[in-house]
C-alpha cells in the first residue's frame, strides 16, 4: 500500500473513484446515524476541489482503499463555528492552526489490513509538524461512550507520530417528539382553529 496527498482535485476520474470508495465505506454509518453524515455527490466533489482541504488517499496498487480530508481553514466549513474557536482557542485560531477532519473512511475490506495506520501516519505527521488543533466529530455508532471508539483510535494514531492529547470539546444530542398516529388530541386543544389558520 502507498499514500498520496492531493489538494484542489480537478481530475473527474479520480473524483469518481474516490466517490465509489466514500459510498462503500460510509453507507453502514449513514444507515445507523441520525445526522446527515454522508455528503451527496456534489458536496463531496466540492470538498475535494477546495484549495484549503488536504486529501490523503491510501492505495492498494490502483485501488483507493482509505481516504481522509482535512480542512486547514475552519472558516470555510459549514460544520464548525469559527466564533467558538476564536473565543476558546484564540491563539490557535489566530495562527490558523485549527484544522478539521471533514471525513475519514476506510474500505470495510481493508480495515484490518493496516490501511488506517498508513493513513494516520502520513496525514497526522503533517498536522503534528504544524502544531495543529485537529478537530473531529464522530457519530455515536463509532463512539458509544467516553472511552474507546474512534476518539481513542485517532489518539493512538497521533501518538505514533508525536506527543498528543485528546481534548473533549462538545456533545450534541438529538431527540424526537413522537406523536401517535392517528393523533389523540387533549381536551381543550384548539386543533381545528390552528389547522385552519392561514400561514403567512
Amino acid at each position: 500500500m502507498h499514500v498520496t496527498r492531493h489538494t484542489a482535485i480537478a481530475d473527474p476520474t479520480l473524483i469518481d473513484r474516490l466517490w465509489s470508495l466514500y459510498v462503500r465505506a460510509y453507507m453502514p454509518v449513514a444507515e445507523e446515524t441520525v445526522t446527515h453524515e454522508m455528503l451527496d455527490r456534489v458536496e463531496f466533489a466540492e470538498q475535494l476541489r477546495s484549495s484549503v482541504n488536504r486529501v490523503w488517499v491510501v492505495w492498494d496498487a490502483e485501488l483507493p482503499v482509505a481516504m481522509t480530508v482535512i480542512s486547514t481553514d475552519v472558516r470555510s466549513t459549514r460544520w464548525l463555528s469559527e466564533q467558538y474557536f476564536a473565543k476558546h482557542f484564540p491563539d490557535r485560531f489566530a495562527a490558523g492552526q485549527v484544522h478539521y477532519v471533514v471525513w475519514a473512511v476506510v474500505d470495510p475490506d481493508y480495515g484490518a489490513r493496516g490501511a488506517v495506520i498508513h493513513l494516520g501516519k502520513h496525514c497526522l505527521a503533517v498536522e503534528a509538524e504544524e502544531g495543529a488543533l485537529l478537530v473531529f466529530d464522530t457519530p455515536e455508532a463509532n463512539q458509544p461512550g467516553d472511552a474507546g471508539g474512534s476518539a481513542e483510535l485517532l489518539l493512538r494514531l497521533a501518538r505514533m507520530v508525536s506527543d498528543a492529547e485528546l481534548v473533549p470539546i462538545s456533545v450534541q444530542r438529538y431527540y424526537a417528539i413522537s406523536f401517535p398516529a392517528p393523533s389523540r388530541y387533549r381536551d381543550g386543544a384548539d386543533v381545528e382553529h390552528v389547522l385552519q389558520r392561514p400561514v403567512g
